[in-house]
């Protein structure tokens, strides 16, 4: 399908299914960590399912070729960065179950109902707002927490989650305390904890957080994972990931 691309603007091949995504590098392009949230996520046939930042919509183009949730919404508060992402929705012929809300997440529930999703996602910004001299700059707003911060992520998760729904959140390890605290402040229940390490020995850079809503009080560590060999090849762990066709639980 023909789009149009604007400045500094690109198609990249995403290597699956098929599935390609506009991105400008003068803006922010998605990493491994959106990859990693993508394959973290778990969820049934027909869920319904939301993503809070969706930036270029990496996330809800990947969970939309690698399941058949039937509703898959994406919110961005950037105009422009939306509207790409939303191109890219049509670049894939995915309009049909991908939609892209320009909205502020802490009004979303004006255009989405509470209590409906099976399923949340996040990759939020991960740093502090604290000294960002540029507020408007679209980089600092996809890393910095200008425009959201943690609280909001979290409580607006719990706030469209159905109870016993499923909210999954990549950051960096120095906000897990934050994630825990206001997991629980929210009715959140952190039930699956994954460290993401670059190699053996080295300490983590990124962790993976399954959440459910209204869950008893129990969380499982799990292996940590490693994304590079000695060689600075990727491990067999990561490649399978690049290569997995499904997260759907059978």
């Amino acid at each position: 399908m023909e789009v149009r691309l604007l400045e500094n603007e690109r198609i990249d091949d995403l290597q699956f299914n098929g599935l390609k995504i506009i991105q400008n590098p003068e803006w922010f392009c998605f990493g491994i960590d959106a990859v990693l949230l993508s394959n973290f996520v778990k969820l049934k046939r027909n869920s319904k399912v939301v993503d809070l930042g969706t930036g270029t919509g990496i996330i809800p183009i990947l969970l939309a070729g690698k399941s058949s949730a039937k509703e898959i919404y994406g919110v961005e508060i950037q105009k422009d960065v939306a509207e790409m992402a939303s191109r890219s929705v049509k670049l894939n012929k995915l309009e049909d179950r991908v939609n892209i809300i320009n909205e502020d997440l802490n009004n979303i529930s004006e255009f989405l109902e509470k209590n409906t999703f099976d399923i949340v996602t996040s990759n939020p910004p991960y740093m502090h707002a604290n000294g960002v001299i540029n507020e408007s700059d679209k980089k600092a707003i996809s890393r910095h927490e200008i425009k959201c911060d943690i609280e909001d992520v979290i409580r607006v998760a719990s706030e469209l989650l159905k109870p016993n729904g499923r909210f999954f959140m990549v950051n960096r390890p120095l906000r897990l305390v934050d994630m825990m605290y206001y997991g629980r402040k929210y009715r959140l229940e952190a039930k699956y904890i994954r460290f993401v390490h670059s190699k053996v020995a080295k300490a983590p850079k990124l962790v993976l957080v399954e959440y459910v809503k209204c869950a008893k009080a129990e969380v499982k560590i799990m292996e940590p994972l490693y994304i590079y060999n000695d060689d600075n090849s990727y491990t067999e762990e990561i490649l399978s990931i690049y290569a997995n066709k499904s997260v759907e639980e059978r």
